[in-house]
């Protein structure tokens, strides 16, 4: 008889044990993350780009894991999947970024000469002073050590393989691998998560990844 209590006992905690660590089964779900870590950060959906949201566990818990840029400032969050408390948070300042504005010459404004400047120019140049004056035509920055491709151009081959995508889903830095240069990053972009490496001397992908989330 007592031979039973005690096995029904034991029973009954370990089902109470398990409903503990699961939650009772509750998740506040996918969306209602994302939510509460957009508006911890102030931010709407619409401002942001290469969203990521996962599921994962940490210390026995259920979690979601929320990643997200706003311009040059990138957002991680974790939320706890049962309640929605926000778990940790961490903000980062991304040090390659660069606005589409600076990176369109059409946006930048052209200064005009002002009127003094135009008053006071000289009628014409004597052609031995254009001779001596004349510069080469500007040129795009001296590629990296090692690299045949330009950052901008490897970019564009990685963009090429996920149509739809933009400058602002991708992220691309340059990185030496035994000795070889190459672009290293990934595309965030319509629930999917795309890792590359593109050899920088001639332009070929080397590695690519995808993955759903």
């Amino acid at each position: 008889m007592k031979k039973k209590l005690f096995a029904a006992a034991a029973l009954t905690l370990a089902l109470t044990s398990v409903f503990t660590a699961c939650g009772g089964g509750k998740d506040i779900g996918q969306a209602a993350a994302k939510e509460a870590a957009l508006s911890d950060a102030g931010v709407q959906e619409s401002d942001v780009t290469r969203l990521r949201v996962s599921k994962d566990r940490d210390d026995g818990r259920t979690i979601y894991e929320i990643e997200f840029d706003v311009q040059e400032k990138e957002y991680s969050y974790d939320i706890d999947a049962s309640d929605g408390t926000i778990l940790s948070y961490d903000q980062e300042i991304n040090p390659n970024y660069q606005s589409q504005q600076s990176a369109d010459p059409a946006s930048q404004p052209t200064a005009s000469p002002s009127p003094a400047a135009e008053s006071t120019a000289a009628p014409e140049a004597a052609p031995a002073a254009e001779t001596a004056t004349a510069t080469p035509t500007p040129n795009a920055a001296a590629l990296p050590s090692g690299a045949s491709v330009s950052i901008d151009d490897a970019k564009n081959t990685a963009l090429a393989k996920v149509p739809g995508a933009t400058d602002q889903d991708i992220k691309i830095e340059l990185d030496y691998d035994d000795g070889r240069a190459c672009y290293e990053g990934d595309i965030i972009y319509n629930h999917m998560e795309y890792e590359f490496k593109i050899d920088a001397s001639n332009g070929n992908i080397i590695e690519w990844s995808e993955e759903k989330w």
